[in-house]
């Protein structure tokens, strides 16, 4: 079993590293951060960013885009992966803020993933930015990073979340999740990971 004081000295490096490790979506409230979050599902948060300001000029709030023609909404979106469904989603999930939760984004992990297009990722990324709860939002670059360095040793998303939760203090999920992304982009890649200029390359499991 991995020891916690071995977790720390990689998070406390991560940390110094990417001390400006945060949600990289641009957003003006909660409601422009979840819908965000859904459309960068298998999309580049850079690519989702292109797109996002002339979605949220146009439909500002959940009771414009509960309205919006599903054509319309696609139009702004088509650069990114699975605009259709994308439009749909978020076009419904929308609805449902309006009718179900008075326009405003529920601050609970259930209801959250109620919503269209909201998956367990979603949900920890709104509860987390959105909200300020300790959160460890897994994508692919969390699962990657985490199981390649030997934080954890998973197979999939879900073991790979509640392991990580398991064994970082809670004080400390939300930053971790922000450190491994920022770590998974900037070096340990998913090809030709840049190993000689890691920053934890001693501590690394694939180095031990």
């Amino acid at each position: 079993m991995i020891k916690k004081s071995y977790i720390n000295n990689i998070l406390d490096i991560l940390d110094e590293e990417y001390p400006e490790a945060e949600c990289a979506l641009d957003y003006q409230n909660v409601f422009q951060l979840l819908i965000a979050v859904v459309l960068s599902a298998q999309t580049t948060d850079v690519s989702v960013n292109k797109v996002t300001p002339k979605l949220f000029e146009t439909y500002p709030c959940p009771e414009d885009l509960a309205e919006a023609e599903s054509k319309a909404v696609e139009a702004i979106l088509k650069t990114i992966g699975m605009y259709r469904t994308k439009a749909k989603n978020i076009i419904n999930l929308s609805r449902d803020l309006v009718y179900k939760f008075g326009s405003k984004v529920p601050e609970d992990y259930d209801l959250l993933i109620s919503l269209p297009g909201v998956g367990r990722k979603t949900a920890n990324v709104v509860l987390s930015v959105g909200f300020g709860h300790e959160r460890i939002a897994v994508d692919t670059h969390v699962f990657r990073v985490s199981n390649r360095i030997g934080l954890v040793k998973e197979k999939d998303v879900l073991a790979t979340e509640l392991s990580l939760m398991k064994r970082i203090d809670e004080t400390r999920w939300s930053k971790t999740h922000h450190s491994l992304i920022f770590h998974g982009r900037n070096c340990c890649t998913a090809r030709n990971p840049k190993c000689d200029s890691c920053p934890i390359l001693e501590l690394c499991e694939r180095n031990l």
